[in-house]
């Protein structure tokens, strides 16, 4: 690669990571539901290759542990970015956080 081709792929690499952390920033502050940032990821390629642990973790009182319980509940790998979610792992996830002010039970 030459020195500009090098510089343009930092550039884009950087610009990835900071778009990146603004839907993580969204999800922690309540401005995005879990939801949404899965239904952006199927047309934001930047968005697709979040990493679906660091997803969960962004939001309101998940961490690490309950993070990786819930991921392993619905068989989804450790290292499974929001791309390669299936449609039934991705309605899981929307059930198992639903939306603030949204009841997880229907018949509520």
């Amino acid at each position: 690669m030459s020195d500009e081709q090098r510089q343009l792929a930092r550039h884009a690499a950087t610009e990835a990571r900071r778009r990146r952390a603004e839907v993580k920033q969204a999800l922690r502050t309540g401005r995005r539901t879990l939801a949404e940032v899965l239904a952006q990821a199927e047309q934001d390629d930047v968005v697709a290759h979040t990493k679906v642990v660091d997803v969960l973790k962004s939001l309101p009182r998940v961490g690490a542990v309950r993070a990786a319980r819930v991921m392993e509940r619905l068989d989804i790998a450790p290292n499974r970015r929001l791309r390669g979610l299936g449609k039934h792992q991705t309605a899981a996830l929307v059930a198992e956080f639903p939306a603030p002010g949204v009841s997880a039970d229907p018949s509520a």
